[in-house]
């Protein structure tokens, strides 16, 4: 068993009886669990978890009874209202209620259904934000979402809906022209489909993208290809799920910035990869 990390001196908030509260655990990694997850880990009765919550931050939980309440696509699962509806019960028996969720609740998480589900039963709820995978894992990798000499907007979206097929309310055409980064989760079962939306809308097929693999975590891999041929060198590499999928030009700066390779004693790839030869302290 890990030991729970020590929480400083603060006006910590309660875990009331009754209250659930709706946490995100961050893209894998334990250590970017944020402080009030922690707060709140401390404190709970039960904790129902999610299919891509490290495990390792359960044991910073002795006191908790553990229930997992993983959704996995292609796999058997609980049905989504069927979670919300427990949580309800939970809340209801008395219990202090942890909803730990994988990067952040409210992205791309059913964390919003969850909390809404909860509200018009009347049950108490507190949300704390974590850290989304588009954003930290990417970061892990090395791949800056955003970057002054690339772009002035990121656009993410998800590569299924509640059918499990690639959402058919997303105008493509749109999101190709309007946003010069584009980050894509759960998009590898259909980055078929999604790869071709965004050639036909006219993005060149020599554009940069990455596949990041288990980010954060220790069996973490990175694929760095381009639009034209992701499909392919995806269906080579033999990656799996869950995937964060980087479209654009910031993805370039990996050959920079991937800072475990440079902790591991590996040289940049290209200190200037955009060609700009804009100096680092430059205004």
């Amino acid at each position: 068993m890990t030991d729970s990390p020590t929480l400083p001196a603060f006006d910590w908030p309660v875990l009331e009886p009754g209250w659930v509260w709706l946490c995100g655990a961050g893209p894998g990694d334990p250590g970017l669990l944020t402080l009030h997850g922690l707060n709140a880990l401390r404190q709970a009765d039960v904790i129902v978890y999610d299919a891509l919550v490290e495990t390792a931050i359960l044991d910073w939980a002795p006191q908790a009874e553990a229930i997992y309440a993983g959704k996995r696509g292609g796999k058997p699962s609980a049905k989504q209202r069927d979670i919300s509806l427990h949580l309800v019960e939970l809340s209801r028996a008395g219990k202090r209620v942890l909803r730990l969720k994988g990067g952040d609740p409210f992205v791309f998480g059913r964390g919003g259904e969850e909390a809404q589900t909860l509200v018009q039963k009347g049950v108490p709820i507190r949300i704390i934000p974590g850290i989304s995978a588009g954003i930290g894992g990417l970061a892990y990798a090395g791949i800056p979402v955003t970057h002054r000499d690339v772009n002035q907007a990121v656009t993410f979206v998800t590569g299924h809906d509640q059918t499990g097929e690639t959402p058919t309310s997303l105008d493509w055409a749109a999101i190709s022209k309007g946003s010069q980064v584009i980050v894509i989760y759960m998009g590898m079962k259909h980055i078929e489909r999604i790869a071709g939306a965004l050639l036909d809308a006219g993005r060149p097929a020599a554009e940069p993208v990455a596949v990041v693999t288990s980010a954060t975590t220790k069996a973490q891999q990175v694929l760095e290809t381009t639009l034209g041929t992701v499909v392919e060198d995806l269906a080579q590499s033999g990656l799996e799920p869950p995937a964060i999928i980087c479209v654009g030009r910031s993805t370039l700066m990996r050959q920079v910035l991937d800072w475990q390779a440079l902790a591991a004693g590996e040289a940049p790839r290209d200190l200037d990869p955009l060609g700009r030869g804009r100096p680092a302290e430059s205004a």
